[in-house]
């Protein structure tokens, strides 16, 4: 196994070369592993007053705003200066500073920031290292240098959570174990940083729709629907086998199609109380059992 040191013989210009391979959905999901999030692009060098931020990118599920700025060198003050500035222009809740090496100078700077921010706002500082074995591809890796102080933040958010946040921040934790046990599920979905969200939504291989499931502590139910995000022709196109997409669900459908938006919905419900906690195993059965029925649903007719 050799390191390539010079990342400018693989990517010789950081705009050009090294942001638009990193843009790539491949690319973006490999950093979002890293930093446990899940990543989709917005823009590339997208405008911030006369500047530009590299990469502009939002956490699916949760939308938090992304600013992602590269460097294929040693940290300086005034890319710390630019990535201050990008983050207040775009209003980002999270920003990511990669490069070839990290001066302690600046890593003590990015530890400062995380310590004295609220718990809104996460900086990470990334090394990126090239590696080849043999004659194979190059393969990057993402090192992080300094992260968000998550223990410290998630305790405070904790503590002025409402018990229905507490309850739903426990839920999807709860699945997401669930998930992991349930080989069929894991080789057709990955999972999400969860949230106190009453939402979990799953990409299925389409920017067209996703699987979203939910769960609605006021009527004490939970649902599930694949949601097509801006395209009523493919909503229509689905409706044109409503009586097959009944029987392969098992359930009554509810197709909510909404004048003043664009988003349309193919939703299910079933009576599980999410308030109920020994009822949480049945209803991960459930969600783990339609969101498979979903995605075979979109391959079967969307496509």
């Amino acid at each position: 196994m050799t390191r390539i040191t010079d990342l400018r013989s693989v990517w010789p210009h950081e705009a050009n070369n090294f942001t638009k391979w990193l843009a790539e959905e491949e690319n973006l999901s490999l950093l979002g592993d890293t930093i446990d999030m899940d990543l989709e692009l917005e823009e590339r060098e997208s405008s911030v007053g006369s500047f530009s931020v590299d990469i502009f990118a939002r956490e699916s599920g949760t939308n938090r705003q992304v600013i992602i700025e590269n460097q294929l060198e040693d940290t300086n003050h005034d890319h710390l200066g630019k990535l201050i500035t990008y983050a207040s222009g775009k209003g980002a809740e999270v920003i990511v500073w990669i490069v070839k090496r990290a001066r302690d100078e600046h890593r003590q700077a990015i530890e400062w920031l995380n310590q004295h921010t609220d718990k809104n706002i996460g900086f990470f500082l990334l090394e990126i290292e090239l590696w080849q074995i043999g004659d194979s591809e190059k393969a990057p890796r993402f090192n992080i240098v300094e992260r968000p102080n998550d223990w410290a933040k998630t305790m405070k958010t904790i503590e002025g959570m409402s018990d229905t946040e507490i309850l739903k921040l426990d839920f999807w934790t709860g699945f997401n174990e669930a998930m992991s046990h349930h080989e069929k599920f894991t080789t057709s979905f990955r999972t999400r940083k969860v949230g106190p969200h009453h939402y979990y939504d799953l990409k299925i291989g389409s920017s067209e729709y996703q699987v979203v499931l939910t769960i609605n502590t006021q009527k004490q139910h939970i649902g599930a629907d694949l949601y097509i995000n801006d395209n009523k022709e493919l909503f229509h196109v689905f409706q044109q086998h409503k009586e097959e997409i009944a029987n392969l669900l098992q359930s009554e459908v509810e197709w909510r199609e909404t004048e003043d938006k664009k988003a349309c919905r193919i939703m299910i419900f079933t009576n599980i109380n999410p308030w109920k906690r020994e009822c949480w195993g049945k209803a991960y059965e459930w969600f783990l059992e339609k969101a498979i029925v979903f995605k075979d649903i979109a391959s079967k007719f969307g496509e």
